[in-house]
């Protein structure tokens, strides 16, 4: 990959300054940046509620499909709520301050089928270093029939993309659990950003086979095996997918409307790898939040609609964005800095749509 830099001189009062602001609140607050009581509380009530449902299929007396399908129904639900509140915080060292423990519970995401390592690697090198950079974040490159950037190249079927990409995001994690993170794990070492994580590829490959073996046998072979005499396999297959679809479109749902988005820009560094622009403003002009006011939301999506909040401080636990966002809001207009925002989950869905659909015709 061409290095791309940023220009960290310019605007750099801006960041010196908020920076120094969000600082100051932690210290006159005398508290840590990583988890608190609050965040512990919310990993056990997420765990107890993905462990459930698996033990009712484990060891429940069901004779019912439709309790299957409800059961599994949950664990889709359970799963997105690990994967936004728990594994993500651990993966960027937000956890706690003790490495040993962020890559404990960075292992949640394992644990629910993906990948640990490639989530590292796609997410905080990639993703975060390189936000809505086409050709350098994965997260705005698509299979040939999806387009989230301008400058990717445009194909007749996008022009209805704004309808059946939904059905592709529900897909989401049932890749995840069979081929994607093996695909990834295999780019990223011919791009050799694996040594980087401090292993080999044939660590994690091996790593990669024994969680995903388990998992299957866990949430998928057990319960075949203990229900298979009351209940088709396929009723079983069936609500195992469906979790699966439900996780997935959560997912997206709360990752896509922070960055493909109208109002946001889609740069490209020039020839010589530059972006006229500090990474902080670049954040800013990236990255769209939503729904703040929404309680319920910020504690079900790990704080991910303060996304501004959380590109500009990845190690800072999400339990705490809804404190230092009016920092960062006024901070920003202090210095005409944009802070893109949409008052309501809907609305934000809606105007992440109407880009899907603009990205399709223009």
């Amino acid at each position: 990959m061409k290095p791309v830099r940023f220009d960290r001189k310019k605007d750099k009062e801006f960041f010196k300054t908020l920076k120094s602001r969000v600082e100051g609140y932690f210290e006159e607050n005398n508290i840590s940046k990583k988890a608190n009581s609050a965040m512990f509380l919310k990993t056990g009530i997420l765990t107890v509620f993905y462990l459930i449902p698996i033990g009712f299929l484990w060891f429940g007396v069901i004779t019912s499909p439709w309790v299957v399908i409800m059961l599994y129904t949950l664990l889709g639900i359970g799963q997105a709520g690990i994967g936004l509140s728990i594994m993500h915080d651990a993966n960027h060292g937000a956890f706690s301050d003790k490495p040993r423990i962020n890559n404990l519970v960075s292992r949640y995401i394992d644990a629910v089928g993906g990948s640990a390592i490639t989530w590292r690697i796609q997410h905080n090198v990639l993703h975060h270093s390189y936000t809505n950079i086409d050709g350098y974040d994965e997260d705005i490159e698509t299979p040939p029939f999806l387009r989230f950037s301008p400058h990717a190249e445009r194909k007749p079927i996008h022009r209805l993309q704004y309808i059946y990409a939904w059905f592709f995001y529900s897909l989401m994690t049932v890749f995840w659990i069979t081929a994607k993170d093996f695909i990834q794990l295999a780019r990223y070492e011919k791009m050799d950003l694996v040594k980087g994580q401090n292993t080999t590829y044939k660590a994690e490959v091996g790593k990669m086979i024994v969680w995903k073996v388990m998992y299957w046998i866990i949430f998928f072979i057990v319960p075949v095996t203990v229900l298979t005499p009351v209940i088709s396999w396929g009723v079983v297959f069936g609500g195992f997918i469906l979790g699966h679809l439900l996780s997935g479109l959560i997912l997206a749902a709360i990752f896509q409307p922070a960055h493909v988005m109208e109002d946001l820009k889609f740069d490209l560094p020039s020839e010589e790898g530059q972006m006229d622009v500090h990474p902080a403003v670049h954040q800013l002009e990236t990255t769209s939040n939503y729904a703040n006011g929404s309680s319920l939301l910020s504690w079900y999506a790990g704080g991910l609609n303060f996304q501004i909040e959380h590109h500009l401080f990845p190690h800072i636990c999400h339990i705490h964005y809804k404190k230092i966002a009016p920092i960062v809001k006024a901070t920003a207009k202090e210095f005409g800095i944009p802070y893109h925002e949409h008052k309501t989950f809907v609305r934000a869905l809606w105007y992440h749509t109407k880009m899907l659909k603009a990205l399709g015709r223009a």
